[in-house]
């Protein structure tokens, strides 16, 4: 080993590094880059001729366009000089030239290059603010929100705030987001599991917090916080509101943090279920800031918006000392702040265009085209892995993912553990072998041991999905053919 390697080795770091995984980027994924760079290098060297990356919920990487006043009113403040020229109307609404008007007044010097207020600048968080009153039908205060580049910087600040060692855990669905598993482990605490109910469609019983509550205590774990995560990721569940009074009551009784992942809310894809954040949800039980901490997550990554690479996002904290929110101010402050694209899409996201609006009407068939196409893939490939032999799928209720379960035979397990594989990323390795496409092991996200899923996204483009299913259906018989018992 050269010396310069002998300084740091992976016995030398830090071990929770180590210890902290994410497969939504992890090891399939790694593959799937190395074969798009072949399929670059030797066309026609495998048995398809692009890599479908169902793994990740980016939507723009998969061709949905992004939403046009935004942009227009991005493209403004980003270059306010383009205000001024002859002509700025012939190319920009009026509505998006007002509202970047308006976002400009409230930035110290017109400078979207400038840093901001740690929190996030002032004008935005008032009109974020707003669009969570309007939300909601009860008051939001500006300095709760803490804009962040997307959701996860907010939920590590809220990891790295409440663990203070192994001994502090919080309560996480499973199946859940890694990012969740991935912060705990890096800031050092335990992750306490509560399992959702696959036979009732990932139900979130408060019979099974109760009981892991209950089991962590008595290891001598201090539970801090519940994590909930509506809609579901990866389940793609949504929560009926008389669920979600349970939670926020369990929440109180057992002096817990309510952490509430709420970045799917625009995601409903079904006529029975809508939206209803938690704090509209504790509010309307009669709580106030002194009876529950809450801190809610939103992202402009999600949604009909699908900004991934704006990065941005904000939580809103209420139900916290003003001692402790000098602390989270710190948090943030570490970070300087966040940046300001993100902090205009975040403002824009909560306030879109009203009815009345120039853009009002273009802007309602961007989002209702995106939301309607978006349910009818769902649709699509849930009929389909329903379809294939040994898979059931329960239905995408909201969010942008299928996790259909796979049950799959002994003999196909057998294989996967002859090369050290979980027998679902086996499955997902061998579907992205002869196909292309690239989905996450549910072993990425948790799992009832001795069950196996995969996640799947529903963001290809509409015209692509058949040939997805198709391929997939493909596959699944071959694979099925060589393992059946």
């Amino acid at each position: 080993m050269e010396p310069a390697a002998r300084v740091v080795t992976v016995e030398s770091i830090n071990p929770k590094v180590l210890q902290c995984e994410y497969a939504v980027r992890g090891e399939i994924v790694i593959h799937a880059q190395r074969l798009q760079q072949e399929l670059q290098n030797k066309p026609g060297f495998h048995p398809f001729d692009e890599i479908l990356y169902c793994n990740i919920g980016n939507p723009q990487s998969l061709g949905q366009h992004p939403i046009t006043f935004f942009r227009e009113v991005l493209a403004l403040c980003d270059h306010p000089s383009l205000l001024d020229k002859t002509g700025i109307h012939a190319l920009f609404s009026a509505d998006a030239i007002a509202r970047a008007q308006q976002i400009l007044d409230v930035i110290p010097g017109k400078a979207t290059g400038a840093y901001s207020h740690s929190q996030g600048i002032k004008g935005l968080r008032d009109a974020i603010a707003a669009g969570i009153s309007y939300r909601d039908g009860f008051p939001a205060n500006p300095d709760d929100i803490f804009l962040t580049d997307g959701a996860s910087p907010a939920v590590h600040m809220m990891m790295q705030l409440l663990i203070r060692s192994e001994k502090d855990g919080i309560l996480c669905p499973i199946p859940q987001y890694p990012l969740y598993s991935a912060s705990i482990a890096l800031h050092g605490g335990s992750l306490v599991p509560y399992y959702l109910d696959e036979s009732t469609g990932w139900g979130l019983e408060i019979a099974e917090l109760k009981k892991q509550l209950d089991v962590a205590r008595s290891k001598g774990v201090t539970v801090r916080a519940l994590v909930v995560i509506n809609p579901g990721n990866p389940t793609g569940q949504v929560l009926a509101e008389e669920n979600q009074k349970q939670i926020v009551d369990f929440c109180k009784n057992e002096g817990l943090v309510l952490l509430a992942d709420e970045v799917y809310q625009e995601n409903i894809y079904v006529d029975d279920k809508k939206f209803n954040s938690f704090k509209k949800i504790a509010r309307s039980m009669g709580y106030g800031d002194e009876d529950l901490p809450l801190v809610s997550f939103q992202s402009v990554s999600k949604g009909y918006y699908g900004e991934c690479g704006k990065r941005g996002g904000y939580m809103e904290v209420t139900g916290f000392s003003a001692e402790v929110r000098e602390q989270i101010y710190k948090l943030a402050s570490v970070n300087l702040c966040s940046n300001i694209s993100g902090q205009i899409l975040a403002s824009l996201v909560m306030n879109p265009p009203k009815i009345g609006d120039e853009s009002y009407e273009s802007f309602n068939v961007e989002k209702q085209g995106i939301l309607s196409s978006l349910a009818r893939r769902a649709k699509a490939l849930q009929d389909a892995f329903n379809s294939l032999e040994g898979v059931t799928c329960n239905k995408t209720e909201g969010a942008m993912y299928l996790f259909p379960r796979l049950h799959l035979p002994n003999k196909a397990i057998q294989a996967a553990k002859a090369v050290n594989a979980a027998p679902d990323a086996f499955y997902a390795r061998r579907l992205l072998d002869a196909t292309g496409i690239v989905v996450v092991p549910g072993s990425g996200f948790g799992q009832v041991p001795g069950t196996w899923h995969i996640r799947c996204t529903i963001l290809p483009q509409e015209d692509k999905i058949p040939a997805i299913i198709s391929r997939l259906k493909t596959f699944h018989e071959a694979f099925m053919g060589e393992f059946r018992d």
